[in-house]
């Protein structure tokens, strides 16, 4: 049995990349070593996940958003923002967002800075939980004709230049590509002998349910203590940091009298715990591929990077690499992609995945149990507090000031395409769903149409003016959705010209 791809893991990113493949006409087949897809880990509160402007970006230009919406949870917040809120609570608008537990609020962010972000864009923040992020994301790929084996893991491979021969469940397969999007533990990554590099953790991470004894021996909200960290959201969701180089993380079963021992110690009172109903541990490990690529192996999500949850930046970070890579994998098996093209995956995806690392690391060293953190913790509570310093966290935490190093001065290129507006009532976005390029061409008169005609099997050509065109003429824009190129008043054709050749051919 043959395939063009072969994903390893049915998580959310290898299911979103197993949609953008087969979206590009690439056969596909994702084995999952586990059998059920459900797990009380999925559900809330701990599946509960933070989807930032990148991801929201992505699932609009593919008309996704509804299917990994949670029926439960609102959308509320200002203008292009939104955050997440029970239903039941609209009244009460949630924190923004937060950098080690310190918040940000939305009357303090400023979302006129972001000049491309324009009017009716999608939502820049929404929540959903794990469970129904996969379940949406599992009925597409299958709709859409992508193989999905559960029960069946990675064994083993052998790579060679012109394919890899996967062994799984007893059978052998064949495959022109394997991605690995298994994990932090990825099978795929040891096996091809990718190198992970990073920092060791420095604290054990605790998500539980409990049923606690006196719950008012316990603060409400976060916690900074002379031993770690704990916080409490509803009565008995506990969130807690116990700083022991990552000892207990994933070493023994965790039980009640575990967990009741760590929450006095982080805690500093004798509370008892009457039953530990769920709960899970994790780490501030923060580790990277040095290379995302060897040959025809490649990685992408928490198989490529793993970092703590703070932030709730790693699903997001995982989304990325499946939209950025895609179309350029699927555009190399066609035999159609432009010299360098699959490299850009690694050169574009793996700084983004060290800035995160780093802005993991930053909130660790913030929440340290120490004289010199709590002094630190000051002065970012005041930076935080202020109208720029609460619109940069907001720009770094919601994945707004994300752009790509495309070798151009115009703060455009490498960015996520403006959603514009077209005079017929289209968007952006909404012409982006056929998983093509798009050059959008604001001189009705069509000068550009020579150009696309080249690859117009790869790109989308419209000719048309827009409602604001923020001082350009013309956008050439990647079927991710980030723009390559711009042209300006007088723009030089041939540069157009390049642009098209290099992404496209």
């Amino acid at each position: 049995m043959s395939h063009d791809v072969v994903i390893a893991g049915a998580g959310p990113v290898g299911l979103f990349l197993a949609c953008e493949l087969r979206l590009a006409g690439v056969s596909v087949l994702v084995l999952e070593q586990a059998e059920d897809p459900h797990s009380p880990l999925k559900q809330l509160p701990f599946g509960m996940r933070g989807l930032w402007a990148p991801s929201t970006d992505a699932f609009y230009r593919r008309g996704m958003l509804d299917d990994i919406t949670m029926p439960q949870v609102a959308a509320v917040g200002f203008g292009s923002g939104a955050s997440a809120t029970r239903q039941g609570t609209e009244g009460l608008r949630p924190p923004a967002g937060h950098f080690a537990g310190i918040q940000f609020d939305y009357d303090n962010i400023d979302p006129t800075k972001w000049l491309y972000r324009l009017p009716g864009s999608p939502i820049t923040n929404m929540a959903s939980d794990m469970e129904h992020i996969e379940a949406g994301l599992a009925a597409r790929a299958s709709a859409m004709g992508a193989e999905v084996w559960r029960g069946i893991g990675v064994e083993d491979f052998e790579s060679s230049d012109d394919g890899v021969t996967v062994r799984a469940g007893g059978k052998t397969l064949r495959a022109r590509w394997l991605v690995g999007c298994d994990g932090a533990r990825s099978i795929v990554r040891k096996i091809g002998g990718f190198e992970f590099v990073g920092t060791d953790p420095e604290f054990t991470g605790y998500s539980v349910q409990v049923e606690v004894a006196e719950p008012q021996q316990l603060r409400p909200g976060r916690n900074y203590t002379a031993t770690g960290m704990y916080a409490q959201g509803q009565p008995g969701d506990i969130a807690m940091v116990e700083f022991d180089g990552g000892a207990f993380h994933r070493t023994r079963a965790l039980t009640r009298e575990h967990v009741q021992a760590v929450l006095r110690r982080v805690a500093g009172v004798d509370v008892s715990l009457v039953t530990l109903k769920a709960g899970t541990t994790w780490t501030d490990r923060a580790y990277q591929a040095k290379a995302y690529r060897k040959g025809r192996v490649l990685l992408a999500g928490d198989a490529a990077h793993i970092h703590s949850p703070l932030g709730g930046q790693g699903l997001n970070l995982g989304f990325g690499d499946a939209m950025n890579l895609g179309w350029k994998l699927a555009a190399t098996i066609r035999g159609d992609a432009p010299a360098g093209l699959l490299d850009s995956y690694e050169s574009e995806r793996r700084p983004v995945g060290e800035r995160v690392l780093d802005w993991s690391r930053a909130q660790v060293a913030l929440m340290r149990p120490s004289r010199n953190s709590r002094a630190l913790e000051a002065i970012i509570r005041d930076v935080i507090d202020t109208r720029d310093g609460a619109t940069y966290f907001a720009e770094r935490v919601w994945g707004i000031s994300l752009r790509y190093d495309l070798g151009s001065n115009h703060p455009l290129v490498g960015c996520s395409a403006p959603d514009f507006e077209l005079v017929d009532g289209r968007k952006l976005g909404e012409i982006l769903r056929n998983g093509k390029g798009l050059l959008l061409d604001f001189d009705v008169d069509a000068p550009l149409h020579a150009l696309a005609s080249r690859c117009s099997s790869r790109i989308t050509y419209i000719a048309s003016d827009v409602k604001e065109r923020l001082g350009l003429s013309a956008v050439l824009v990647r079927p991710d959705g980030f723009i390559a190129w711009v042209g300006e008043a007088d723009f030089n054709h041939e540069a157009a010209s390049q642009a098209v050749s290099r992404w496209f051919g």
